[in-house]
């Protein structure tokens, strides 16, 4: 019963981010070039329903849709962690064009060549989990 949940969350947040058309790599595109503010907006407000779904979980003590309680465990602040993983990220979306969700989205809009990138993601994901003990966190 949760994985049929998870999909219709997911589809919806597909259709969303493909009719938005963050899922655009024109768009990506003119957002590293300053040229539009359309995926600014998008991630800004994004950001912002995020710290105020968080707050409202926290002073409310809300519950999972499952009854559980909804816990947030601090994370160890650390600059260097943030800003190389940042940089990989952000070198990894400008180069590719798209970020994880969107390449789901682009995969199920039928925007094949993104298999490629997906392929990428993948090893990537795998270099990751080779070289994580390795890596500052």
């Amino acid at each position: 019963m949760r994985s049929i949940g998870y999909l219709l969350i997911g589809i919806f947040f597909g259709i969303v981010m493909f009719k938005s058309e963050a899922a655009s790599w024109f768009r990506i595109y003119e957002m590293f070039q300053f040229q539009s503010f359309h995926m600014y907006g998008i991630m800004g407000s994004a950001l912002l329903l995020g710290v105020i779904g968080v707050q409202i979980i926290k002073r409310k003590n809300l519950k999972s849709f499952f009854g559980e309680r909804i816990s947030f465990i601090p994370k160890e602040k650390s600059f260097s962690r943030y800003m190389y993983g940042g940089i990989i990220f952000g070198l990894g979306w400008a180069l590719a064009g798209a970020c994880p969700g969107p390449i789901f989205t682009l995969i199920g809009a039928g925007f094949l060549p993104i298999l490629i990138v997906f392929i990428g993601a993948l090893l990537g994901t795998f270099l990751y989990g080779l070289l994580r003990k390795k890596l500052p966190h």
